[in-house]
């Protein structure tokens, strides 16, 4: 299905890792809105550092931190390599792991390699994804189910990105009625459907009509790390179209406030937070505004294409930070650090 051809799709996602790897990506004039909040140190903190469990149960599986490696690529050598890695770390941290868009699979089983993580995380907990846009242009229930077993994935990622489709000269636009085909999928498939945004978050109400169509979870992913703006920026070859792409650079919710405002509307829902995110800190905070898990990007994507100890290491950063951050405000689970007082916002006087 679809008219790409597998050196097109092979250069739009090479094009995709180098630019994400050697350029200045980040969106300008908007961050992640967790520096205007701040945990209250507690010089007593009447716990022990070895009290404090980071693990959590989702979707049937035990992970020892709340923190997700986010989608991000496949379908060249290139995000093999990336892949394995970080699947790698996620097998040997206990953390989650997601692929890149399965889109090119699809439509070119060929590339399974670069996507299939399972030989080196036969126990992880893994997302699928797709590009949800694809229901509008004559995948459904079918499609997802044929991608989630070939990757033998526990879960699937449908993600929305609509700024970065308008930019792109081939983009699919046609988001009419996506929703309800959302829906559909949601109800029909046998694994829990998680719906994300890329980089640009996602509203309240948003978050809210998607739980009440079946979504097992909704990632916010706010403004404030990676802009697919940016990096179609660096992309497109004509000035005029460079330049309506640099426009958007600050484009977004940020992560902090879409996350606040999706949970005061959706208190029972899973919710997932991602944009942005920079070390353990940001991810404590995140969880005590009320995520249920964390994506992490950008640094893992760094860190893997250097050497997987390197990604390694960026998990037990990580990791390491939160169970330091949770000790700090007597917090021994993660339902206690969602439910802390100990998290205050800074007022700019």
């Amino acid at each position: 299905m679809g008219d790409s051809s597998v050196p097109q799709i092979s250069e739009r996602k090479s094009d995709h890792l180098r630019i994400n790897l050697d350029r200045d990506v980040t969106a300008k004039g908007i961050d992640n809105g967790f520096d205007s909040y701040r945990f209250v140190h507690r010089a007593l903190p009447e716990i022990d550092l070895r009290e404090v469990d980071t693990s959590l149960e989702l979707f049937g599986k035990r992970l020892s931190a709340p923190i997700l490696i986010s989608c991000m690529t496949g379908g060249t050598p290139e995000a093999r390599k990336i892949n394995r890695s970080l699947a790698y770390v996620a097998e040997e941290r206990g953390i989650a792991i997601g692929v890149g868009s399965g889109r090119a699979l699809l439509e070119h089983p060929e590339l399974l390699d670069s996507f299939d993580v399972r030989p080196v995380a036969p126990n992880a907990l893994l997302f699928a994804n797709l590009g949800a846009v694809q229901l509008n242009k004559g995948y459904g229930t079918a499609e997802c189910r044929r991608l989630v077993d070939a990757l033998r994935a526990d879960a699937l990622v449908l993600h929305l990105n609509p700024l970065q489709e308008a930019l792109q000269p081939e983009g699919d636009t046609v988001f009419r009625g996506l929703g309800a085909r959302i829906a559909q999928v949601c109800r029909e498939l046998e694994v829990p459907v998680i719906v994300k945004e890329v980089g640009w978050g996602i509203t309240a109400h948003e978050v809210r009509s998607l739980f009440d169509g079946g979504a097992a979870a909704v990632d916010v992913a706010g403004a404030g790390g990676t802009s697919w703006s940016e990096v179609e920026r660096h992309r497109l070859g004509q000035t005029w179209r460079a330049n309506v792409a640099a426009t958007f650079a600050g484009w977004g919710i940020p992560t902090a406030e879409a996350l606040c405002d999706a949970r005061r509307l959706s208190p029972e829902g899973l919710i997932f937070a991602s944009g942005g995110v920079r070390n353990g800190l940001d991810a404590a905070k995140a969880m005590a505004l009320g995520a249920n898990l964390v994506g992490v990007a950008a640094p893992f994507l760094r860190a893997a294409a250097q050497s997987t100890g390197d990604a390694m290491a960026t998990a037990l950063q990580f990791a390491e930070e939160i169970r330091i951050v949770m000790f700090l405000i007597g917090a021994r689970t993660l339902d206690e650090l969602r439910g802390t007082k100990d998290l205050t916002r800074l007022v700019n006087i």
